[in-house]
């Protein structure tokens, strides 16, 4: 990862759900580079303490707060306490998602396609819902969705579940984005393709060989990386788009093109 001159987030703090792993941590990561203290939470305590050693050996302020994203009342204790802790929250990068079994929509489990709605939608929603809440009262900030191209972009066989809850999120991160923009809230999702993080491997597949596998699919040649997709998040959440509101960006090497 490059190491930025800038500091366009000095002196805020930013939480990213699903900040244990892949975009996630890469995006904490990006952010406390540029100034920003940065709290990770998710459900694995030592891939958040693994997210904080390189948020500190990176010259980054972090921090980590377990928390699953699918409980409320999780979700409240973990704003309260980044707040209780660093005085306040600017930015949120609601990361954490599943991609679940892939499985036709006929054969899908009803297992499956709940706790697919619970953790990449419902978690989405009640992640909004207590950033919004202390946003307005702190004299707004700025919330970035984890969607996905396969969703309102795209569609592949077998992910009906995921694409179904994805593009829920989409719809979801626009509705909210009109509803608050006026209270200083400014709300967008990206919307990420294959990225070389464990999710985007098939089962038993090796690193290499999913590698080979996308290459041929997508009009780029090759599959995103992590810090490409950090770089989009750190856009939507810097002044920079202060005139993007409610958009979907699309990060995917032409996938969806």
């Amino acid at each position: 990862m490059q190491h930025s001159s800038t500091a366009r987030f000095r002196g805020q703090v930013a939480l990213v759900t699903g900040g244990g792993s892949g975009i996630g941590r890469a995006t904490a990561v990006a952010f406390a580079r540029e100034g920003a203290t940065v709290v990770v939470a998710g459900r694995n305590p030592e891939r958040l303490a693994e997210s904080v050693r390189v948020i500190k050996a990176a010259g980054g302020r972090g921090d980590a707060v377990t928390a699953d994203v699918t409980r409320a009342a999780d979700i409240a204790r973990l704003i309260a306490t980044t707040v209780e802790r660093y005085g306040r929250l600017h930015i949120a990068f609601n990361c954490a998602g599943a991609l679940g079994t892939p499985s036709p929509v006929a054969t899908l489990d009803e297992g499956t396609w709940a706790d697919l709605v619970a953790t990449n939608l419902t978690g989405v929603w009640l992640s909004m819902k207590y950033e919004i809440a202390h946003m307005r009262d702190h004299g707004g900030g700025v919330i970035i969705n984890m969607a996905s191209n396969v969703g309102a972009h795209l569609r592949v066989p077998g992910l009906g579940a995921y694409a179904a809850t994805k593009a829920a999120v989409s719809v979801l991160t626009r509705a909210a984005a009109r509803e608050y923009i006026r209270e200083g809230i400014r709300i967008n999702a990206v919307s990420p393709g294959p990225v070389a993080t464990p999710m985007s491997r098939m089962p038993g597949e090796t690193d290499s060989e999913r590698d080979r596998r996308l290459q041929r699919q997508l009009p780029i040649g090759r599959v995103g990386q992590t810090d490409e997709i950090a770089a989009a998040v750190l856009w939507l959440a810097s002044p920079e788009s202060s005139f993007v509101v409610g958009h979907d960006l699309v990060v995917d090497g032409g996938a969806s093109a």
